[in-house]
């Protein structure tokens, strides 16, 4: 079983008057993304790999909390730079939330997360007794 997942997007009217023409003719970059995620199961564990390019492992925040694993970044930056008689200073601020709801078979105590080459790799153990047994003969008495 795959875990359910969620995806935090802003309503679609907020996206319609967030995109308006204005705002593409002074400043074409989107500002909301939510980064790609693989999902992978075998039979011992779950993975998640989230692809976070320019996110350190200190911007991260992992939660579990009632079978829902949520993946959460919030990262500011400002920018300055001076020329002539004016400063100009820019903002960028970028969030993401993602949620994944996990089965009951999962190990809650032995999930493990590390972060190498901006992608955010999340290992999610099964508990014993959900893993898949080998086929065993079962002798006649």
């Amino acid at each position: 079983m795959l875990p359910i997942i969620r995806f935090n997007r802003p309503a679609l009217a907020d996206d319609f008057f967030r995109n308006s023409l204005l705002n593409d003719l002074f400043d074409g970059e989107t500002r909301y993304s939510a980064p790609a995620v693989n999902v992978a199961e075998n039979d011992n564990n779950f993975a998640i790999e989230v692809a976070a390019p320019g996110l350190e492992k200190s911007d991260f925040k992992i939660n579990l909390e009632h079978n829902v694993l949520t993946i959460s970044s919030e990262k500011e930056s400002a920018n300055e730079e001076k020329e002539r008689n004016f400063m100009r200073k820019e903002f960028n601020y970028n969030s993401f939330k993602r949620s994944f709801t996990l089965p009951d078979s999962i190990n809650p105590d032995s999930i493990s997360a590390t972060h190498k080459n901006g992608i955010l790799s999340i290992q999610i153990p099964k508990r014993e007794e959900a893993k898949v047994k080998p086929a065993r003969e079962i002798s006649i008495a």
